[in-house]
């Protein structure tokens, strides 16, 4: 898709109505500004080139051009050419002559005249014909010698693009449409667009962060969690996954040994594999990371302790200063992956471990993709002022920053109340979704695994005797039935008889039905290896 082109004049009163106006006006100026003729994609006159070799009046040369960009496929239905003076001024030649070879391109149905508009491809034009299959070539590059570290081959959730058009999506950390605010979103991003918010959309911000996100995490955001931190402790990151990758590359070498829940986060292994250390797993039970099971002589534990993943237990009050205590007697730093916390609507959520932290131990890992939506890549890192320094050097180095429109963005969204507004609406979804499942769950005698103490998205689930769920999720999927495997998660146990069933994308009136097929598919598969259907 495109943009509409508009005139000099136009752009400059868009920009002036949007600087001067209130944000919730912004919407109905955007609209009441953009002429109404549709969206398309316009082609630039800096796609066509005269060449001296070829035999034929100038006029011939851009009937064939345009008529090859067509056949080609490089141009299609729909797509606007360049006005004739635009083209004229671009090759050097009289206006006429693009003119008249417009006309002769709309006669061969080419090419559709829209007035005013300008020059259209045509529905009608020839497609391009089918592409020929391509020679075997032989590569000469000896890859397997020359790539020096792989990152490939690690455990992957499979998360299918297209999960939105199965009808029953039990999938995880997906964003609800419905419970959205889009139009919220959409004046805030308008807004961090004005004149006003020039400087933290164009400047580059080099190692810093938006001024105003971090004002808002620091005084807000993690205050809710009982974290006092200052601005210089806190880093923004691309999401929680940038923020543990930042974390490990800062604090581990080949001499480091980390602790990790098992199962647990498939991508942090990835990325402790990648850091080179020893790697520790330690076996979770229903409360979540024995503290008595981590190895002494480790340097950092990895672990989620108000809703673990992905079992979605909650750590104990008891066991969290068990943690810390084991932490301070050993000499080993604590990361703190604390998603989830505001779906809190089973209970109040157990206080941060960083908030009980009194000796600086607990990196504490923050991230707003989860719940406002994934594709927005927003987290934060909170830990010592000395540890901050090194991570953002590190991401700077990387990537630089994270984009400046995405910071003042989110920073709108949440400093004024729209983000807890989603949030109350949010967990209030949740909670009807999740009592509904729980008793479509029982009624079927499917088996729940995991008890998350005050909330979550997901319940985790394990599958009847015989079942490997890496075969049936495949089996599911024909029935139009969206679940996550649990082998995944787990590193050194057998996690086939396991599964994740999340109710974050779902509709309320489907989830009965895509249980009921769950339950079918399950039964089936058990009865076929010589199981009962459950137990």
């Amino acid at each position: 898709m495109g943009l509409f082109c508009w005139t000099l004049a136009q752009a400059g009163a868009a920009r002036r109505a949007i600087d001067l106006a209130p944000p919730i006006q912004y919407i109905q100026i955007i609209q009441a500004l953009i002429p109404d003729r549709g969206i398309w994609v316009a082609i630039s006159e800096e796609s066509f080139f005269l060449d001296s070799r070829f035999e034929g009046t100038l006029q011939a040369q851009i009937q064939q051009m345009v008529a090859s960009g067509i056949l080609s496929g490089r141009f299609r239905a729909g797509e606007k050419l360049p006005s004739s003076r635009r083209l004229a001024r671009h090759l050097g030649v009289s206006r006429i002559t693009v003119t008249l070879a417009f006309n002769e391109l709309i006669a061969d149905d080419y090419l559709r005249s829209a007035g005013r508009s300008g020059y259209f491809v045509s529905d009608n034009a020839p497609p391009p014909p089918p592409k020929p299959l391509s020679t075997q070539k032989t590569d000469q590059v000896k890859w397997d010698r020359l790539i020096g570290q792989r990152y490939s081959g690690g455990p992957v959730v499979d998360k299918p693009a297209d999960w939105q058009s199965y009808r029953y999506p039990f999938v995880y950390g997906q964003a609800d449409p419905i419970l959205f605010d889009q139009q919220n979103w959409r004046l805030c991003a308008l807004q961090a667009l004005g004149r006003r918010d020039f400087t933290s959309l164009t400047t580059d911000y080099a190692e810093r962060d938006d001024e105003l996100l971090i004002d808002f995490i620091v005084r807000h955001t993690l205050p809710r969690r009982g974290i006092i931190a200052n601005p210089d402790e806190v880093l923004i990151t691309a999401g929680a996954q940038n923020a543990l990758w930042l974390t490990a590359q800062v604090l581990l070498t080949s001499r480091s040994r980390a602790a990790y829940e098992d199962p647990g986060y498939p991508d942090l292994r990835n990325i402790l594999r990648q850091s080179h250390c020893t790697p520790e797993p330690v076996a979770v039970d229903k409360n979540g990371i024995p503290p008595h099971l981590i190895p002494t002589d480790i340097d950092i534990v990895f672990t989620t302790p108000s809703h673990q993943c992905p079992t979605t237990s909650t750590l104990p009050l008891d066991r969290r200063r068990a943690l810390l205590a084991r932490a301070r007697k050993h000499d080993f730093l604590i990361v703190e992956d604390d998603y989830e916390f505001e779906m809190s609507f089973l209970g109040a959520p157990s206080p941060a471990l960083k908030s009980l932290d009194e000796d600086g131990r607990v990196i504490y890992v923050g991230s707003f993709s989860k719940s406002l939506f994934p594709g927005l890549r927003l987290g934060f890192l909170v830990g010592a002022a000395e540890f901050i320094r090194e991570a953002r050097a590190l991401r700077t180095t990387v990537l630089r920053h994270i984009p400046g429109h995405i910071q003042r963005t989110a920073a709108y969204y949440l400093s004024r109340g729209h983000y807890d507004a989603q949030m109350r609406r949010t967990k209030e979804a949740f909670r009807t979704r999740r009592s509904l499942m729980d008793a479509e769950i029982k009624r079927r005698d499917l088996e729940i695994a995991g008890s998350p103490a005050f909330g979550g998205s997901s319940f985790w689930m394990k599958a009847p005797r015989g079942v490997d769920m890496s075969r049936a999720s495949a089996l599911l999927k024909a029935e139009g039935v969206l679940v996550e495997a649990g082998a995944p998660f787990f590193d050194r146990v057998d996690g086939s008889g396991f599964y994740r069933l999340a109710y974050s994308s779902i509709p309320k009136a489907r989830i009965p039905a895509g249980l009921e097929k769950l339950a079918m598919v399950l039964g089936q598969i058990a009865a076929e290896s010589g199981h009962k259907r459950f137990g």
